[in-house]
């Protein structure tokens, strides 16, 4: 009985470390003076209006939000290809590949994002958008292929093979079968990989220059010193990637109840 109450309180004290910066940032996202410090003076929309009339803002939320779900939608396609080939063909090697695709996971991300940009600078592509995508796409790939590889079992194998005696074609198997079999796999990597790509800054901020995303435009209001907007900022990103969060951990929940 004396345990349960020190259970409670190291969870409480566990979460409150964890979500008290977080609740602060929302929270002085709301101050009506410039100055992000107490007492509270509110509740005010005043930044998050600042926000939406800030050109270099609005067009680095578009650009997070354009990269996010183009990259996200390219590494779930060829993460479930790759996982579909691996799980379904024996291929010689088969688990030195898997171990290849999986290896970015153990990679920092300055060191990708570093030989990324050599890489690109040695072939002539320009700091963009596109190439922060690439970089987006190479650091997202392994973790689809890992949730989709891990979800392919023996009772799809046997559907694919009752669909191809039944006359269907190795395409339709791959798009009429596997992929709604596979669904909330799909979708949960799509949301995670958006959660990851929306608030990523190192190889965005390597791989871009004009055309930046969100997290390094707030790095640049960062850098010129204490902005209120940065509160309504971050509060926004916080917001879209627990939307993110919750819609991976529905789609996770179906998918154990199925």
């Amino acid at each position: 009985m004396m345990m349960r109450p020190l259970a409670i309180l190291y969870a409480a004290m566990l979460y409150g470390f964890i979500f008290l910066p977080v609740a602060v940032l929302v929270l002085f996202s709301f101050q009506g003076t410039l100055f992000p410090i107490p007492p509270f003076n509110g509740p005010s929309l005043r930044w998050y209006a600042a926000v939406l009339g800030d050109a270099r803002l609005t067009s680095g939320l578009v650009n997070s939000i354009l990269v996010a779900v183009v990259t996200s939608a390219i590494a779930t396609f060829l993460g479930f290809l790759a996982a579909w080939g691996l799980a379904r063909f024996h291929l010689p090697a088969s688990a030195l590949m898997r171990g290849l695709i999986t290896l970015p996971l153990t990679v920092s991300y300055l060191i990708i994002g570093m030989g990324l940009l050599i890489f690109f600078n040695w072939i002539g592509i320009p700091k963009s958008l596109v190439a922060a995508g690439i970089g987006h796409v190479v650091i997202n790939l392994p973790l689809c292929f890992a949730i989709i590889y891990s979800q392919m079992g023996e009772h799809q194998a046997n559907i694919e093979r009752a669909a191809r005696d039944l006359g269907a074609s190795e395409a339709k198997v791959l798009l009429l079968v596997t992929a709604p079999m596979m669904w909330p796999a799909l979708f949960a990597s799509f949301f995670l990989s958006m959660t990851f790509s929306w608030d990523e800054f190192v190889i965005s901020f390597l791989l871009t220059r004009f055309d930046t995303t969100l997290p390094v435009e707030i790095w640049n209001l960062l850098r010129a010193g204490l902005n209120p907007k940065t509160n309504a900022v971050g509060a926004l990103v916080f917001g879209v990637s627990i939307v993110l969060a919750i819609i991976f951990e529905f789609v996770a929940l179906r998918r154990r109840a199925a």
